[in-house]
């Protein structure tokens, strides 16, 4: 992702939005990532994902009745009594 300044936004803000139509561009302010700047496109796809009701855990990071439900599911494939790709 390329990553411009608020100083390079505030001189070159037409080459930084052509820019962002292509693809997601980072703005920084005082060398820290503050901001992206994307084509609403994007942005619309984006957010229709967060109405999305899967989740995702890292493991060791999941809800506890998730990871009881993990483990259980698990134990029934190791046991035959369920199918691995359900």
């Amino acid at each position: 992702m390329s990553s411009y300044s608020t100083s390079d936004l505030s001189r070159r803000s037409g080459d930084i939005i052509a820019e962002a139509l292509r693809h997601p561009v980072m703005i920084t302010q005082r060398n820290k990532p503050r901001l992206v700047l994307m084509a609403i496109e994007d942005f619309e796809r984006l957010t229709r994902r967060a109405e999305d009701p899967r989740q995702v855990y890292v493991s060791g990071k999941e809800p506890a009745d998730v990871r009881a439900e993990l483990l259980a599911a698990l134990d029934d494939i190791i046991d035959g009594k369920r199918d691995g790709d359900a």
